[in-house]
């Protein structure tokens, strides 16, 4: 039974799905990361909120651990470099707070529009101070959305509802996309010339730190009034203060910050500006919809191995996993075949789908492909770290999809560039989806890949099956199955023998010394 440890504070649900979905689970909050340290080496999966933070140190201790789950969307504090490498599982839950979020972004829109935030009725000596706090109407203002996403998208959604125009600046919004929900879409430069009203709704990379930056600021029309709800950096806060004090930026309300918790910045106590603490997650509904979203997430993978919401590995839903996981097992054999067959450096590693296998996604199966290669050259390979591994490797990765009837009804291809040119072995699934090899270095042969194997590449010559199986007798190796076959007769023939043992050196040497061998070598599967 699958082992988690719940180890920030979480809505009591969390705990009672996983036992529900058959994980044992253990609830202990406020540890040190040395306790921490101590105790998750128990542990396949780790849940967490904001305060448990899963550094490189944390993870080494981590024998066990096959998945970390984030209920909510950021994962500042998950060292995701180094789970990849530890072939550890990151999942958020990016949908639970979206709603929760994006009504907050309204709530301080309507803050600034009215000064709601800093206004009083009444001075202390009784007198009416309407003239201080005058608003304005968002009927009929522009909107700009900065990133049109899951949360951007609810947004445009209750900002069409107020009757505001929504322009969107978003890089990966197709046309579509902006119809189907109500949006312009624009550049950057022309949201900023136009928008009445600024949101940000995108994560913190390289390419949005700063987004808002003085340049930026510069460009707003004047008077505009900028809300984020999204990522601390993405707003220049120095930038903003001052534009906040020239009138160029008429109001700012930010719910994220640079550093947090935000216990300074140049912002406080500007006049026209509100902040809250990061508040934009803090629903009941929110908090009770990432806890069961990260308990189904991550049950669901420790239990059948789907994956969803990963952000270091390709989604895999639980519908797809049963699907999957035959091709996927085939996958890591043909891997392993071609790692294990190839000597020299490999420069390119091609994945061809045909027939029912092109119907299916593909990233899990190519990632399965380069777990069994790498495992023949490093320990510790799984399907989330092989992709990391190979791109340190410099190592290209290739998909190829052909949906044509073949000889099978399914077949997989793995290829291998060296500098003695490409080398391919092809398998496909028989009866009960068992994987089966069906060519290997261009020669038709079929067998099943199990356990330690004997490959041997000889001249097809009448009573060499007869001397090799003498050989084998003689070394007491008892043979399993026996697989030939060859390009022509008396041409090139290879042999894929099962053996009850592993190949030993002493063997190969006999082996390799009977006539017309060419190749000789152990296999394990």
């Amino acid at each position: 039974m699958p082992k988690v440890l719940i180890s920030d504070k979480m809505d009591p649900r969390a705990a009672q799905i996983f036992r529900e979905r058959g994980v044992e689970v253990d609830e202990i909050t406020g540890k040190t990361p040395a306790e921490l340290m101590a105790m998750i080496g128990e542990y396949d999966g780790l849940a967490i909120r904001s305060s448990t933070k899963v550094t490189k140190e944390i993870l080494e201790h981590a024998t066990n651990l096959k998945v970390v789950g984030r209920a909510g969307i950021g994962v500042d504090n998950v060292d995701i470099p180094a789970a990849s490498a530890k072939g550890v599982v990151v999942m958020n839950t990016p949908f639970g707070n979206s709603i929760t979020t994006a009504e907050h972004a309204i709530a301080l829109m309507f803050a600034l529009a009215r000064r709601a935030a800093r206004g009083r009725c009444l001075d202390p000596g009784g007198q009416v101070e309407k003239n201080r706090f005058m608003g304005v109407e968002l009927t009929s203002k522009t909107l700009g959305l900065i990133g049109a996403g899951n949360i951007g998208s609810i947004v445009a959604d209750r900002a069409r509802g107020l009757k505001m125009k929504v322009v969107a600046f978003d890089p990966f919004l197709t046309p579509e996309r902006a119809i189907e929900i109500g949006v312009e879409k624009v550049t950057l430069d022309e949201l900023l010339a136009r928008a009445d009203f600024i949101t940000l709704h995108t994560p913190l990379t390289d390419q949005t730190r700063n987004i808002l930056s003085a340049e930026a600021l510069a460009k707003t029309k004047k008077g505009v009034r900028i809300i984020n709800c999204a990522r601390g950096g993405l707003i220049d806060e120095v930038a903003l203060k001052a534009a906040l004090d020239s009138g160029q930026v008429g109001g700012a309300a930010l719910d994220v910050f640079v550093e947090e918790p935000a216990k300074a910045s140049p912002l406080f106590n500007t006049p026209n500006f509100i902040s809250t603490p990061h508040l934009g997650a803090s629903t009941t509904e929110a908090q009770v919809n990432v806890a069961i979203q990260v308990a189904e997430q991550m049950a669901d993978f420790l239990m059948s191995g789907g994956v969803t919401n990963a952000l270091n590995m390709p989604s895999l839903s639980a519908e797809e996993a049963p699907k999957l996981k035959p091709y996927m097992a085939l996958a890591e054999k043909l891997g392993a075949l071609v790692g294990q067959l190839t000597h020299g450096a490999v420069t390119r590693i091609s994945v061809h789908t045909e027939g029912a296998a092109a119907e299916l996604n593909p990233k899990p199966i190519t990632s399965a492909v380069l777990a069994g290669y790498l495992q023949t050259q490093t320990a510790t390979v799984n399907m989330v770290n092989a992709p990391v591994l190979a791109r340190e490797r410099g190592l290209e990765v290739r998909e190829v999809r052909t949906e044509r009837e073949a000889d099978y009804h399914t077949l997989l291809r793995v290829s291998v560039r060296t500098e003695d040119g490409e080398r391919s072995v092809v398998g496909t699934l028989f009866g009960d989806s068992a994987p089966r090899l069906v060519e290997l270095l261009g020669i038709k042969i079929e067998a099943d890949l199990a356990g330690p194997m004997l490959y041997v590449v000889n001249e097809d010559a009448p009573g060499f099956i007869g001397r090799l199986g003498t050989t084998l007798g003689e070394a007491g190796v008892n043979i399993g199955t026996f697989h030939l076959g060859r390009r022509q007769a008396g041409g090139e023939a290879v042999l894929l023998l099962s053996v009850d043992e592993a190949v030993t050196p002493e063997l190969l040497t006999k082996v390799r010394a009977l006539p017309g061998v060419k190749t000789a070598m152990g296999l394990n599967f």
